[in-house]
């Protein structure tokens, strides 16, 4: 065996271990980058969620507001119409 056949193996090895050290930064990177990106997601949707919610209470709070509104307005009417039927 020659020095420049050793040599050359040496080469090709380390040129295997760099494409393996750089796939394997890559693959870490990736699924960190996901990880981010997937924790964000549910940071968004949790958010989103608590919007909803507290625009339901909102729209409860009118609803309800609303109906009172109109309980007092029909018992108004109810009071004008006995007097008018007693003015008549």
């Amino acid at each position: 065996m020659k020095a420049t056949d050793y040599q050359t193996g040496t080469d090709w090895q380390e040129v295997f271990g760099v494409i393996g050290v750089f796939l394997l930064i890559t693959v870490v990177l990736t699924v960190i980058i996901w990880q981010f990106g997937a924790n964000w997601r549910a940071k968004a949707v949790l958010a989103r969620e608590e919007e909803y919610r507290k625009l339901a209470e909102q729209s409860l709070a009118a609803q309800q507001e609303t109906e009172r509104r109109l309980a007092d307005m029909d018992g108004r009417m109810a009071s004008l119409e006995r007097i008018l039927k007693e003015v008549e």
